[in-house]
């Protein structure tokens, strides 16, 4: 069987915890901050877990993780 790939964008922006989770960073911060309210720019500080749904799908971009 050869060894898989794993897909270069995932790796650079995602992480497995010890419990098989994937932490990512927070959506939406990138641009167009000055129409965001001060209150949603400081909630989506750090990273978080994601949903299981796209848990899921990232999990296949990293088969070694």
């Amino acid at each position: 069987m050869p060894k898989l790939k794993t897909k270069s964008g995932a790796k650079k922006r995602f992480r497995l915890t010890a419990t098989g989770k994937v932490r990512g960073q927070q959506a939406g911060k990138q641009h167009g901050m000055i129409k965001r309210s001060n209150k949603f720019i400081r909630n989506a500080r750090g990273s978080v877990i994601l949903d299981d749904s796209d848990a899921r799908i990232v999990k296949k971009f990293l088969p070694y993780g």
